[in-house]
């Protein structure tokens, strides 16, 4: 890279721009977040004798902007520690600090006219090589960069992030004609491997993509649902992931996105695109705009006011939500909805095959599906080649910015373009006349693939498919286990896989990745393979959305309840046995977790050689929950990691560590991301966290290969500090108050009064540092222990049924 990127200015701390500034501080660069100063003092600013020259004053609005980041919901930060990174001032005192930026990104209103009036004073102060970028999701990029000089206007671009930017993988670099492809080209991998995103270019044209396909598709879809009579429950239940797209369906996505913001992005889109674009007759739509602006009026903006399409309400103590009756605009209790076409389809695995038997139905659900998807697809043609020169981008945008399971033209392709182009023209949405030509020429596919991997794609001016680049750093497992000859081994849950260099993988494959006696056979016989063919080392890990959800609940409450005492044992004893091997291992062993690693799943992940972790991990020992504790090694781990090093220090006092212990596991704690894992004390510092969840294979693979060929040796065996009867008699103490004060039950009391007897070591008279396998002990007879009781598998059923913890 010629451009180096550590130092960011964030112009606008509004709800996008102070996001943004948290995401940078995420991928570790030094940010600066700077606002507009207040016009006038408020109320409170007045009592405290304070005038529009204080500093407090002049900083609120930044300060105010920073502080919705840092407490929102989902969070913007790893960590709120991170918080501390960034530094908060005006675009009055500290307009000089955007000479330090490397990269400067401007979020503040969508007016063109405020907007060039910013780019002229950072023009005036910019360094010669810092980049400059704006994050307007619609006004023409060109335009924003009028006027300006040519060493801005060479590096000067669109970033259009999307909302919330830490969890959204999309971001579309817009390039003006003027930009250096060096900063396009810098600016993308700057992107792609600090900041996890999918980068799509995109040309200058109206709302680029992403909001071009999805307010295109979506202005139809309100007409369509409001002239034909469908209601708010009924749409959602259907256009979710039974379509492959995500939960928030239609209605809950405009509530999710903001009412307003719809009708301003929508309102923009209208007066920007061509009479004759396909989208207008829907985006001047009486009977929606209509609606939009009411709903606008009467401030129901979506989840920012508590209500829009839908209206959380409380009934009987219990949260519900209630949708908005589109016709008398009264909020209604839900309603159960079936369709025949929808039970038939709905276990359908595949999402090509579901789609087609979907369109084969004649009730309500699939007349909405079938008007949905095909004007979809008509519409994303006809968008070639103005907005994309090949279906792959809009196919990239969609997924990455919508969260689509694929893009229109894979949708397309699932369903076969000739038949799927005749369904079109049948229902009125006929494709763009590209998509005729290429079926006269006898082209069956928008893409080329080798087995599931895609090669090429067509391009419609060119009449011919041009090559999709392999990326090295993203590892397909099921692309590569398409040669059996990459396939070392395989049992029924999950396979070792050949990752080339020496490397192999262990990919489990049960339901959420439950941990099962193959599950740990297949990790054995890893370790077995490791030594016999001479591997490098070995990864764990998979392309799941989970890396583990833990132990497979059910298999231990039937063994429980069968009482099968002595294959329970044995099993834990399995667990602890190959997680202790992979600790001690001569070779590298690294876990590569991502999504939700609970209960063993943060075991395994605990005892590698090292991590490689998602930085969207969810992890932690949430046993208590099921009514046991840590019991394979999670535990004695813990009690290594947390209580260990500060115990080395002579008259070091032990019971504070042990109550941040008995807090973390008791209370089930999980974190929120690697980055809070770290803090927890479940990953370590020395263990990597990648941004880019595609690359998290490559990574770890890499970290094979580097520890390998730095001549790894496994640590030394470590003895674990047993603290014995003093803190075992201190934390049972504060648990008794915790139980008469009413905060736990008499049986929670029970479970914890189980896990202090396990963390202390028990009831030695003396504290001693002990070899780990006692701690592995004690973690057993009392795993075993609780499992016995008729209230722990009335938990561990609750789980199973319900999905949350019984407190009984």
């Amino acid at each position: 890279m010629d451009y180096q990127i550590n130092k960011a200015v964030v112009i606008g701390s509004g709800t996008m721009g102070a996001a943004i500034a948290a995401h940078l501080v995420n991928a570790g660069l030094q940010v600066t977040l700077l606002d507009i100063i207040p016009r006038e003092l408020t109320e409170k600013e007045k009592e405290a004798g304070l005038t529009l020259d204080a500093p407090e004053v002049r900083n609120r609005i930044v300060r105010q902007g920073f502080q919705a980041a840092l407490n929102s919901r989902p969070a913007s930060f790893y960590s709120k520690s991170l918080g501390d990174q960034i530094k908060l001032g005006n675009l009055e005192d500290d307009f000089e600090l955007i000479k330090e930026a490397d990269w400067v990104i401007e979020v503040i209103i969508e007016n063109l006219k405020i907007k060039q009036g910013l780019m002229e004073r950072i023009d005036q102060v910019r360094a010669e090589d810092t980049i400059i970028s704006t994050n307007t999701s619609g006004i023409p990029i060109n335009a924003i960069a009028e006027g300006r000089s040519q060493g801005f206007r060479e590096h000067f671009l669109g970033t259009h992030f999307f909302n919330p930017p830490r969890y959204l993988k999309l971001l579309e670099v817009i390039p003006t004609e003027k930009t250096l492809p060096d900063v396009v080209r810098d600016i993308s991998h700057f992107a792609e491997y600090r900041l996890g995103k999918g980068v799509v270019l995109c040309k200058d044209t109206p709302n680029f993509i992403a909001n071009r396909i999805g307010f295109g598709s979506g202005a139809f879809a309100l007409d369509y649902i409001l002239r034909n009579k469908y209601s708010v429950k009924e749409v959602d239940s259907i256009t979710g992931p039974l379509i492959g797209r995500p939960k928030t369906a239609t209605f809950r996505l405009l509530d999710l996105v903001g009412i307003d913001v719809w009708d301003h992005v929508g309102s923009n889109l209208t007066q920007a695109l061509p009479e004759d674009d396909p989208a207008m007759p829907y985006l001047t739509s009486d009977i929606a705009t209509q609606l939009i602006k009411d709903m606008v009026k009467n401030g129901q903006l979506g989840n920012k006011t508590k209500q829009g399409f839908y209206k959380q309400v409380k009934v009987e103590g219990k949260k519900e939500f209630w949708p908005l009756n589109l016709e008398t605009r009264e909020y209604e209790a839900p309603e159960s909805i079936r369709y025949d076409s929808v039970k038939k389809a709905k276990d359908i695995e595949d999402l090509g095959g579901r789609l087609t038997r979907l369109l084969e139905g004649d009730d309500r659900a699939a007349s909405l599906i079938k008007a949905l998807l095909l004007q979809g697809l008509s519409y994303a043609s006809h968008c070639i080649p103005e907005i994309a020169d090949t279906p792959k981008p809009i196919d990239d945008a969609m997924r990455w910015g919508f969260g689509h399971e694929v893009g229109p033209f894979e949708i397309w392709d699932m369903l076969g373009i000739e038949k799927a182009a005749e369904m079109m023209k049948a229902e009125g949405f006929a494709p763009a006349a590209w998509v005729d030509k290429m079926i006269e020429d006898g082209q069956k596919a928008f893409y080329e693939t080798a087995g599931k991997q895609k090669t090429a794609v067509y391009e419609p001016a060119a009449g011919k498919y041009i090559p999709i680049p392999p990326n090295p750093q993203i590892l397909i497992l099921n692309e590569i286990k398409s040669d059996p000859g990459k396939v070392l081994g395989r049992n029924t849950s999950g396979s070792l896989i050949d990752l080339g260099d020496g490397v192999a993988c262990v990919e489990f494959q049960t339901k959420l990745n439950v941990i099962d006696e193959d599950t740990i056979n297949l990790m054995d016989m890893a370790l077995d393979r490791a030594l016999e063919d001479n591997l490098n080392g070995i990864v764990i890990g998979c392309n799941a959305e989970n890396f583990s959800a833990g132990a497979n609940l059910f298999g231990v409450v039937m063994a429980a309840q069968n009482q099968m005492w002595e294959q329970l044992d044995l099993l834990v004893q399995k667990l602890q046995k190959v997680n202790m091997r992979m600790r001690y291992f001569p070779k590298p062993v690294i876990v590569a977790p991502a999504g939700l690693a609970l209960g063993g799943g943060a075991e395994i992940t605990m005892h590698g050689t090292g991590v490689v972790a998602a930085a969207e991990l969810y992890i932690g020992l949430v046993e208590v929950g099921a009514g046991v504790i840590p019991a394979g090694g999670g535990t004695k781990e813990m009690v290594r990691r947390i209580i260990n090093p500060p115990l080395r220090t002579r008259d070091a006092v032990a019971f504070p560590y042990f109550q941040r212990l008995f807090e973390q596991i008791g209370q089930a704690k999980v974190a929120t991301s690697a980055v809070e894992a770290r803090e927890l004390g479940i990953i370590s510092p020395c263990d990597r966290i990648v941004i880019n969840r595609d690359h998290l294979l490559a990574e770890a693979k890499r970290e094979v290969l580097h520890q390998a060929q730095a001549g790894y040796r496994p640590p030394p065996a470590e003895k674990v500090y047993a603290a014995g009867r003093d803190v075992l008699s201190g934390l049972k103490a504060g648990l008794y108050n915790f139980k008469e004060s009413g905060f736990i039950t008499e049986y929670e009391a029970v479970i914890g009064s189980k896990l202090i007897q396990v963390m202390t070591g028990g009831n030695i008279s003396q504290p001693e540092w002990v070899e780990e396998q006692y701690f592995l002990d004690l973690e057993r007879e009392a795993f075993m222990s609780l499992c016995g009781e008729k209230k722990t598998q009335e938990r561990m059923w609750n789980l199973l049924q319900t999905g949350k913890v019984l407190r009984n």
